[in-house]
């Protein structure tokens, strides 16, 4: 047996490690809709630390641990780098700054952001594997998917984060209808990220047809963001517009997906 075979074999306690990030992730976010807003930041950090090391131990138990360290260098480093170029130069984002609040920083950077690349680019490249390969075109439809899958999210996560505090925007208008704060350019912005990071990651990590991409903790958190942010948006943050919108826009594949998971378990 090859040395890429065994890296390829996780133990057992890699998937329930997974799952009980997973099942951390969702028990953070109760607590924090429960905490006054001055006191959410250390549930803030501690739900995306929670959700990343969920995402590359869920890699890690599909593919290996080269699987797992790709993944942390392709979005977390791709992550780093395009938000350390969009802080200083205004590109692709938009012109935008980081506050103080979300902690220590790295090249202008709050650390926490580069782990929010990860965590979810990871759900989104199984997003894109499990729609885009029973689309036409044999699975050239899977970056456009999983691109999507991505960049939405952040339709929900920016007016979010502006409401907190954590980042500003020079010139916020023109924006999305509905979604306030927040530039076209960062969607913009967004959608090239996402289509480098996750054209990247399905070219570099091996897709076991063996291996179920709707199955796991990484696609059920994929939907959990969905759904707890259209009800969040809409009930807790005062945010009908980005509920909406979100739903809408994060929907077009988070709906399907939902529905091709919901397939896998029956």
């Amino acid at each position: 047996m090859s040395t890429r075979q065994v890296l390829r074999v996780p133990t057992r306690a890699v998937p329930a490690a997974a799952w009980v990030l997973a099942l951390g992730v969702v028990l953070t976010q109760i607590v924090y809709s429960m905490t006054d807003p001055a006191d959410r930041i250390f549930t803030t950090v501690l739900s995306v630390a929670l959700f990343c090391a969920a995402s590359v131990l869920d890699a890690a138990r599909r593919a290996g641990a080269r699987a797992a360290g790709l993944l942390v260098l392709v979005a977390g480093g791709g992550g780093l780098l395009a938000e350390a170029v969009g802080v200083r130069t205004g590109f692709p984002f938009g012109e935008y700054a980081y506050t103080d609040a979300l902690g220590a920083q790295l090249l202008g950077v709050p650390v926490v952001v580069p782990m929010a690349w990860i965590m979810m680019a990871w759900p989104s490249v199984l997003v894109g594997r499990a729609l885009g390969n029973r689309l036409p075109g044999g699975g050239r439809a899977v970056v456009p998917v999983a691109t999507w899958a991505l960049a939405s999210w952040d339709v929900f996560l920016d007016p979010q984060m502006v409401d907190a505090g954590h980042w500003t925007w020079a010139h916020p208008t023109p924006a999305l209808p509905g979604v306030a704060g927040v530039p076209l350019t960062n969607f913009a912005g967004w959608l090239l990220v996402a289509a480098l990071i996750t054209g990247a990651l399905h070219a570099l990590l091996d897709h076991d047809p063996g291996v179920d991409p709707r199955r796991g903790p990484a696609p059920a958190l994929y939907l959990w963001t969905y759904g707890s942010s259209v009800w969040a948006h809409a009930a807790f943050f005062d945010r009908p517009g980005s509920s909406l919108v979100g739903g809408l826009l994060m929907g077009a594949v988070a709906v399907p997906f939902a529905v091709a998971l919901w397939r896998a378990h029956r």
